[in-house]
């Protein structure tokens, strides 16, 4: 007889078998190092974050120290977010090791604040999709409109949270998922067509971002942390519906 899964142990003068070693689970780092404003959301959203990734299966390393980001230690993820981050917060060997694990095949998710973060890096910008523009005063309230395939699914459902304008509109580059309505609130600028969550395949590995996430209570709400489930499985390669 042929043994294919099991390597043979010979125990006592008797040919057993043993299962192999089970694979490393998809791991994932959160990162959240902030070099201007920082949210006070942030402790909430990392939380909620590990919660979503461990229901996944999936260990997770939250950490607000640059010097994570070197190749061989980037290796050991599948997955790296970017959870409200700001600013200037990687230098440019530690961005250079950020393209690698992209390139290699890795995901990014994006919350918030981390299209407000590395403006004097266009390979960032392009790996999220759009940078932060502005935000209108405080809190505001509107729909939330899924999106599939260009075409509005599903239920709209209500949002408070600051609902950010970006500097260019990334649908024709990216995958968009959900917009907000501008009608229902004061500030929009982004017009008809406000994306506030998208996806897309960018340089070898897999990019999810969404807008919301300002606010702590942000974070409780089961549509957003579904949407944020789906990114964490779009981002590992688990799942194309992202």
């Amino acid at each position: 007889m042929t043994l294919l899964r099991f390597p043979a142990l010979l125990l006592a003068g008797l040919l057993v078998t043993a299962p192999l070693a089970a694979a490393a689970p998809d791991r994932v780092l959160v990162f959240s190092k902030t070099a201007k404003f920082r949210h006070e959301s942030i402790p909430v959203a990392v939380a909620t974050l590990q919660r979503l990734a461990a229901a996944e299966g999936m260990p997770v390393d939250a950490t607000e120290d640059a010097d994570v980001f070197t190749a061989a230690n980037l290796a050991r993820y599948r997955v790296v977010v970017f959870a409200s981050t700001t600013g200037d917060v990687l230098d440019e060997a530690q961005q250079a090791a950020m393209e690698g694990f992209v390139r290699g095949g890795g995901g990014f998710v994006g919350v918030h604040a981390a299209a407000d973060t590395e403006y004097d890096w266009p390979w960032y910008g392009r790996l999220v999709g759009a940078y932060f523009k502005n935000h209108p005063p405080g809190l505001q309230s509107t729909q939330v409109q899924p999106e599939h395939d260009g075409q509005p699914v599903g239920a709209r459902w209500p949002i408070t949270d600051e609902l950010y304008n970006y500097r260019t509109n990334p649908r024709a580059q990216v995958r968009v998922i959900a917009t907000v309505d501008e009608r229902e609130y004061e500030g929009g600028q982004m017009g008809d067509d406000h994306p506030i969550a998208w996806c897309h395949a960018f340089d070898g590995g897999r990019s999810w971002y969404t807008g919301l996430g300002h606010e702590a209570k942000v974070y409780g709400d089961a549509n957003v942390t579904a949407q944020l489930a789906r990114g964490l499985r779009y981002a590992a390669g688990r799942s194309d519906d992202c």
